[in-house]
């Protein structure tokens, strides 16, 4: 799988443009704050539909313009699709696909995959927990693209949940029996929607876990070892994948502390209160690690992410934004070798001495919002 074609128009910096791209390394090389990372972000959302640098849709809109479109033709298994996305701050984003309407956005998750690292994911490691949980969520998407229906789902859920908790609260008093049905009710959805999220969870953690413990190695040797912990809102239960048994462990846990949700106004028990512990060693990832470590975890857990996807069938567009400027001169050599052998590698770099010499390949300039090729 690869991009053959992005197509802006009032994206971020960008009135327009059109790159032709192609398989193998392609780097995009020019001073900062001139364009660079808005072409791979144009990229990454449109297999996503998120950005990696903003949380909401606004900023991604060139200033004074209603709307952005992003078009990318992509090429899998030398079938060619055209995927267009027009996105509309504060209204439903349309898009199509091959040129026809499709009902949904998320109708064309899984039309292109991407793995993306930028200097922002530094987060996943020094950052709360839910930089972790929507790493987790994101790559459940990626590699089944029904899961942002089911995040979606379990999201509602915990809305309308929390909106009955804090009307609950704020009036100080014992509920009546009217809103501990209606509580009952939503209970049983945040077991039904958080016991599926859960179990997907719990799956992709055993399955990505030897995969980063491998990629850090190999990013970091000699240091100590990388591991993965998921840790639940239900305590010291025993966790297993089994939907049902999920669920009837998650209704205990709401019930168990249904007072003190009454009290405070927020649900304390379900998938968003969860934790994806870091390790290196013996010690928490997060106050301990040093920067470079934390450098090589975070990049161990995309590349481990690109080899669970790569497992799935097809290699994902991997992208790395700004990443080798950061990284001394044996991880940056670790990392290019990693990377070489996958379909498409997209960079980007501030000068070209930043763009390690084992991934050749073809090279744009990119300078005051023009994108020439070398």
């Amino acid at each position: 799988m690869h991009v053959a074609h992005l197509s802006l128009q009032d994206f971020r910096s960008y009135p327009t443009a059109e790159v032709a791209l192609e398989s193998g390394v392609t780097a995009f090389v020019g001073p900062n704050g001139q364009g660079k990372t808005n072409l791979v972000e144009a990229i990454g959302y449109v297999a996503s539909h998120g950005s990696h640098r903003a949380s909401t849709d606004a900023p991604l809109v060139r200033h004074g313009t209603p709307r952005a479109i992003v078009r990318a033709g992509v090429v899998k298994d030398d079938r060619r699709a055209l995927i267009e996305l027009e996105i509309n701050p504060g209204k439903a984003n349309r898009a199509r696909l091959n040129r026809s309407p499709v009902p949904r956005p998320r109708d064309i998750l899984g039309m292109l995959r991407t793995v993306l690292f930028a200097p922002e994911d530094l987060a996943l490691v020094k950052g709360d927990p839910g930089e972790r949980r929507r790493f987790m969520d994101e790559l459940l998407t990626a590699r089944a693209p029904r899961f942002a229906g089911v995040r979606s789902d379990f999201d509602r859920v915990l809305k309308q949940r929390n909106a009955l908790l804090k009307s609950a609260a704020a009036h100080r008093r014992s509920p009546g029996p009217e809103v501990l049905a209606t509580l009952d009710v939503w209970d049983s959805h945040l077991a039904r929607t958080g016991s599926e999220l859960l179990a997907a969870r719990l799956s992709l953690v055993e399955a990505i876990r030897p995969l980063v413990v491998r990629a850090y190695a190999a990013l970091a040797p000699g240091g100590d070892e990388a591991d993965l912990l998921y840790k639940s809102s239900l305590g010291d239960v025993e966790l297993s994948t089994d939907r049902g048994k999920l669920a009837e462990q998650l209704l205990t846990a709401v019930g168990e502390s249904r007072k003190q949700e009454l009290e405070r106004g927020v649900s304390l028990v379900g998938p968003h209160r969860d934790e994806l512990v870091l390790r290196l060693g013996e010690l928490p990832a997060r106050g301990y690690a040093s920067h470079g470590e934390s450098w090589s975890f975070a990049l161990g857990l995309r590349l481990a992410a690109f080899d669970l996807l790569r497992a799935d069938g097809d290699d994902p567009v991997l992208i790395l934004d700004d990443v080798f400027a950061e990284l001394d001169t044996g991880r940056r050599s670790r990392l290019a070798e990693m990377v070489a052998p996958a379909e498409q590698v997209l960079i980007t770099a501030a000068v070209p001495a930043d763009v390690p010499a084992e991934l050749t390949g073809c090279s744009y300039t990119v300078s005051d919002g023009q994108i020439v090729r070398d």
